[in-house]
C-alpha cells in the first residue's frame, strides 16, 4: 500500500470509533475485503482481530456482508450474541454497483428484526460501506 493509501485507511477506520484494548471480532472475511482497512484496525486496537470462533465476550463486530452470503437477520443475531454492553456491530457490505451490495432497505429491515438500530453509514473503504448498528436504547 501506497503511504497515501495506508493514510486513507487508518483515517477511515478512525471512524469506526475503535479504542486501543479494544476486542474487535471479525466476520464474514474473505478475498474481497479490504486489508488496508483490516491492518487500520488492528493498528487502532494494538492486537489482532478475533475470528468467529473466538468465545468471549467483544466490544466491536466487524460483519462483512454480501448480497449472496444468506440471511441477514441471522447473521446479525449471531454478531450480537458476543457483544458486549454498548457494542457496535458494524455491518460492512459492498458499495453500491459492485458485486453483492445489499440495499439499504434490506438492512433496514434485518436490523430490529434483529434487535438492532442503525445509526450511521460511512464509506469505510474504496469499495465497502459501513453501517453501525446497536441495541436500541431501551435495551441498553
Amino acid at each position: 500500500m501506497t503511504a497515501a493509501a495506508d493514510d486513507e485507511a487508518r483515517a477511515r477506520a478512525g471512524r469506526l470509533g475503535l479504542e486501543p484494548g479494544s476486542t474487535v471480532q471479525e466476520v464474514g472475511y474473505d478475498t474481497d475485503v479490504d486489508e488496508g482497512l483490516r491492518l487500520a484496525v488492528e493498528g487502532i486496537i494494538g492486537d489482532e482481530m478475533v475470528d468467529e470462533d473466538f468465545d468471549d465476550v467483544v466490544d466491536v463486530v466487524l460483519l462483512w456482508w454480501r448480497d449472496d452470503d444468506g440471511d441477514l437477520v441471522d447473521a446479525l443475531v449471531d454478531a450480537i450474541g458476543p457483544l458486549a454492553d454498548h457494542g457496535v456491530v458494524w455491518l460492512l457490505t459492498p458499495k453500491p454497483g459492485r458485486e453483492g451490495h445489499v440495499e439499504p432497505e434490506d438492512i433496514a429491515d434485518a436490523a430490529p428484526t434483529a434487535g438492532l438500530q442503525q445509526t450511521s453509514t460511512i464509506s469505510a473503504a474504496p469499495g465497502w460501506q459501513g453501517t453501525r448498528l446497536v441495541a436500541p436504547r431501551a435495551k441498553r
